[in-house]
């Protein structure tokens, strides 16, 4: 039996119907979809403009902290017994004052090579950078302008500014001991050894021990002098002269720039 005409009309219009709101569906769901990735791309966006900002923020110059100008100054005196040649740690020659106020020099003889702690200075010293963290010691030797004193120089390396304070509240008090005295044959101080000491004596800066002792070039030991002539009116004031400008070179506040790229800000 053939359906009848009416019957065909509904039918039709019925899957017509359907298929509207099929499509209705489809074209919802793409706007839906639309939408979602419109968001997504301008949060990006936003994103990549929040952080470009960031990014030019941090990298434009600007004018150092407080804590950063510090921060500055402590590396740089921690890196200079490296980064320094070693004639600038110990100059050629060192000024001192002499007799009657006189401005005189002492000539460095020569510059030792690096060795740990513990080999250039004595037991009870040695004792102490085995406790507290020493990294490197440097050793030079001076003679007086009259080539009568011989004084070495001995920069000891601490890890950082607290390992100096550590070690330096650890320090035997006697001025006997202390740095080891270096010889150069075949020159004026071929004869200054341990036994040659008049005195030994120290100077903290930065994160250096920069240690000094003196005595006679001709050879004269320690037991030698008598006890009245122990406190020899130029040799030990010439000793700690010494020390003390190896020690105020190496802890000298440097330049500080004043911003992050430079003194440009």
């Amino acid at each position: 039996m053939r359906p009848w005409p009416a019957t065909r009309g509904r039918a039709a219009a019925v899957q017509a119907a359907k298929e509207r709101r099929e499509l209705e569906k489809g074209v919802r769901r793409r706007g839906i979809v639309t939408s979602l990735l419109t968001a997504a791309v301008l949060v990006a966006a936003v994103n990549a403009v929040v952080a470009g900002v960031g990014i030019v923020q941090e990298t434009r110059s600007r004018p150092l902290t407080g804590q950063e100008r510090a921060d500055y100054v402590k590396e740089d005196v921690a890196r200079r017994w490296h980064d320094w040649p070693a004639s600038m740690v110990f100059p050629d020659e060192l000024e001192y004052v002499g007799l009657a106020r006189s401005q005189q020099f002492a000539r460095r003889v020569g510059i030792a090579p690096e060795i740990p702690c513990w080999a250039g200075v004595d037991r009870s010293v040695a004792s102490v950078f085995r406790e507290v963290s020493c990294r490197s010691l440097l050793r030079a030797t001076y003679v007086d302008q009259s080539g009568t004193f011989a004084i070495t120089v001995g920069v000891a390396v601490m890890a950082d500014e607290d390992a100096r304070t550590s070690a330096a509240a650890k320090l035997p008090i006697d001025d006997r001991v202390g740095v080891r005295p270096v010889a150069f044959p075949g020159t004026v101080t071929d004869l200054f050894g341990a036994a040659q000491r008049q005195r030994s004596g120290w100077v903290g800066v930065g994160p250096y021990i920069v240690f000094y002792t003196a005595g006679y070039t001709d050879g004269r030991t320690r037991d030698a002098i008598p006890q009245e002539e122990l406190l020899h009116s130029e040799l030990w004031p010439t000793a700690q002269a010494l020390g003390a400008r190896v020690a105020r070179s190496l802890g000298e506040e440097p330049e500080v720039p004043r911003c992050t790229q430079g003194n440009e800000c």
